[in-house]
């Protein structure tokens, strides 16, 4: 899979699955923007990426904002005169863990739909613009798209309508811009925070032996899928949703 010379955006890539798929990216050669709010986390990422030798931008961007986002993009065309790749992986939970059905606001929910889901949509408008025939997006969805716990209703219908807006992207674009989604389960992204937050997570024998592939997912399942479909080698897939959690959704569970 070549990437020499490709212009790649990654959005919320300053941390988690999003900082290993802008290090793989930039292993390969690629031109890696680091799309993130956070400054700290952002400015880590690049500085770790030219020290293996990568080409790496950071570009302070709120996806929520449209402002934010025409100026992510516009500085990438500024400066590299095209877009190839455009990875839309920042995303929010709820601001508080404890929050129920009934005690969260409206403007909660409101805005991690604004973030996970018009973020997406809004990147994906004005990347396109910029995109040539054979240019990629991937959509980072989750399985929590189709099965949840209780009280995660803004997280899980925001994954929910990333689904169907990739599929209704790849109609829109057809002919020009594949795209496609990858629903990650349980990832252990521990490893892949920013430095004063990272921390060893311990994982139990039954954490592990809840996948049928004996483990819990790390960010390189993910990122080496995300090189994947964006490659040549992956040219005749559009529309599709590939769901990487180590076989959990598909386990039949029974209470003992």
């Amino acid at each position: 899979m070549d990437f020499s010379g490709k212009v790649v955006i990654i959005t919320g890539s300053g941390q988690g699955i999003g900082n290993c798929i802008a290090a793989e990216y930039a292993k390969k050669k690629a031109r890696v923007i680091i799309a993130e709010i956070d400054e700290e986390a952002g400015l880590e990422t690049k500085a770790y990426i030219q020290s293996i030798g990568g080409d790496a931008l950071f570009i302070q961007t709120d996806v929520g904002n449209e402002d934010s986002v025409k100026h992510m993009v516009n500085s990438v065309v500024e400066r590299y005169g095209k877009i190839d790749i455009l990875i839309n992986n920042a995303a929010i939970s709820t601001q508080s863990e404890h929050d129920t059905l009934f005690t969260r606001s409206i403007e909660e929910f409101e805005h991690v739909m604004r973030v996970n889901v018009t973020g997406a949509y809004m990147c994906a408008k004005y990347c396109a613009y910029h995109m040539l025939e054979g240019s990629s997006i991937i959509n980072i969805v989750s399985t929590r798209a189709f099965m949840s716990e209780p009280h995660t209703e803004p997280y899980s219908a925001s994954k929910g309508a990333l689904v169907a807006l990739t599929h209704s992207l790849a109609n829109s674009l057809a002919h020009k811009v594949r795209v496609n989604a990858i629903s990650p389960g349980w990832i252990d992204v521990s490893q892949w925070k920013k430095k004063k937050d990272r921390k060893f997570t311990t994982l139990t024998e039954k954490d592990h032996s809840q996948h049928l592939t004996g483990r819990v997912g790390v960010p390189e399942d993910i990122a080496h899928a995300v090189l994947y479909l964006t490659s040549e080698e992956a040219a005749f897939i559009t529309g599709a949703n590939l769901v990487i959690d180590g076989g959990m959704t598909v386990k039949m569970i029974y209470s003992e």
